[in-house]
């Protein structure tokens, strides 16, 4: 790992020198792009290997081993002028579709949107050089490099923006882990990012798969959407480095602004496992394509919407949402009565502060439901911080042995986890507590000690409250003197 975790440092070293490259973003989109080629042109070597018929949807010229791999070959402004007039044009431009073409289809929906920030010829053939050095046919560094490229969206967590599409293994492994998909169901992210929850599937799914025909069924049944280019290419990368052989089902396009209209029974998944960007806002005119009684403009809003809408009847979702969608009122509040008229909104583990850190602080929740009955009561779990953790940090994340004290107590849906039973951490809300409540979904723990508010108004409240029996005090002091030194005079 440490070889493998050289070259890469390496090549960001390199690639600081380029007057092009601006800051941690664009250098990993530089590096995700080419690793990308190499990483398509190493699987081609395998199929070239195993199927007699095999056919590069690249035309020749374009193909990695053709211009990439001759450590002496093309550099300077040759090259410059080759990867920005030629290789990105063609690239972009590949015909074909999901069906017809899927191999092409993925690198197109790649590159559609990608970009060479670098300017130096010289550096970018030293860059070239460095990659090379990686063989990704050898299964030992194929593994190795799942690890780094995990450390790559760790990295991007501090690259500005670029946070957003990561979150933390120990969380989407907890959700996989009890959603706990099967050989056979479609399972979707459609706010893929960089496709951790869809990796944490397929190896979940890997597990059931026995011969060829098994993988064949795994092989078409992770979906995923993901508007923003960089995530987009890195989660395709992803994919086909966790033996996705062509990620055609991860589309490069913005789920929500195909009209809930539509979509067909065909179009509906068994699985949804997501983390919908919250906080954003759709652009004009996304929301029309949403029933009116739940248009908004607030994206965490209409994927919950969608979510609920593109589920088979018995299908299974879990998603990460920040408390605003749980307390929240106006539509939000028809949005959850319809989620829990159609669905069984069975449990929602609370997160604690910082497990997003440093991306957001804000708190953020884990919902579990199955579609197609309605909601009779919500457990709860609250999860604490491990002893002697007063907040997770970049150095010390959520880790996925923390959840072993949910997972003992889950239970079985089944027979309506009935093996569950309330502790200082677990407690059960009635439906009609929460209808009483105007499907506020923020219910405290009833077994916690009174937790001080940080809510500004009541800290504003307070501070003017003890303003005033502090001047109450002065004023009986200053009474009290008055008349002690009347009394002496």
């Amino acid at each position: 790992m440490s070889n493998l975790s050289s070259v890469i440092k390496s090549i960001q070293d390199i690639m600081r020198q380029d007057s092009g490259v601006d800051g941690d973003a664009q250098r990993i989109s530089q590096l995700t792009w080419l690793l990308f080629l190499k990483v398509f042109d190493a699987l081609e070597e395998e199929l070239e290997l195993t199927r007699d018929d095999y056919k590069s949807p690249i035309p020749e010229a374009m193909r990695w081993r053709n211009w990439a791999t001759d450590a002496e070959g093309i550099t300077g402004d040759a090259l410059l002028d080759f990867v920005n007039n030629q290789l990105f044009a063609t690239l972009k431009s590949l015909s074909g579709d999901a069906q017809r073409n899927p191999r092409g289809y993925v690198v197109r929906g790649v590159f559609e949107d990608a970009y060479n920030y670098m300017k130096s010829g010289q550096l970018l053939r030293q860059v070239i050089n460095k990659l090379n050095a990686i063989d990704f046919n050898r299964q030992a560094e194929r593994h190795q490099f799942n690890d780094l490229y995990e450390k790559i969206l760790k990295d991007l967590q501090s690259a500005g923006n670029a946070g957003e599409f990561y979150t933390p293994r120990a969380v989407t492994q907890f959700m996989v882990d009890m959603v706990n998909p099967q050989l056979g169901e479609r399972v979707m992210d459609p706010a893929t990012g960089t496709g951790g929850f869809l990796v944490c599937a397929i190896e979940h799914l890997r597990k059931q798969v026995h011969n060829t025909a098994e993988e064949a069924t795994l092989q078409n049944s992770i979906l995923g959407v993901e508007k923003k280019q960089m995530p987009h290419m890195l989660c395709v990368t992803n994919l086909m480095l966790h033996g996705i052989e062509v990620p055609s089902l991860v589309r490069h396009d913005n789920t929500l602004a195909r009209p809930l209209r539509d979509y067909t029974p065909a179009d509906r998944v068994d699985v949804i496992l997501t983390n919908p960007p919250f906080g954003g806002i759709e652009e004009p005119g996304i929301e029309q394509g949403f029933p009116a009684d739940v248009r908004t403009k607030e994206t965490a809003d209409l994927f919950l919407v969608l979510i609920k809408h593109i589920l088979k009847t018995n299908g299974r979702a879990a998603l990460v949402l920040p408390d605003g969608t749980l307390f929240g009122e106006g539509v939000k509040t028809r949005i959850k009565e319809q989620l829990l008229d159609e669905c069984n909104l069975h449990t929602i583990v609370r997160l604690p502060n910082g497990v997003f850190a440093p991306y957001t602080g804000i708190k953020t929740n884990l919902l579990f439901f199955t579609k197609g009955k309605p909601t009779e009561h919500v457990w709860y779990y609250e999860h604490p911080y491990p002893a002697g953790v007063k907040n997770y940090n970049k150095t010390k994340p959520i880790r996925i042995e923390e959840f072993d004290a949910e997972k003992a107590w889950w239970g079985l849906e089944a027979d309506g986890f009935a093996s569950r039973v309330e502790n200082e951490r677990a407690w059960k809300v009635s439906i009609q507590q929460i209808k009483a409540a105007n499907y506020n979904l923020d219910q405290k723990n009833p077994h916690a000690a009174e937790v001080v508010s940080h809510d500004p108004e009541q800290l504003l409240a307070d501070y003017a409250r003890l303003q005033l029996e502090a001047q109450s005090l002065r004023d009986q002091l200053k009474s009290i003197l008055a008349q002690s030194l009347g009394a002496k005079a």
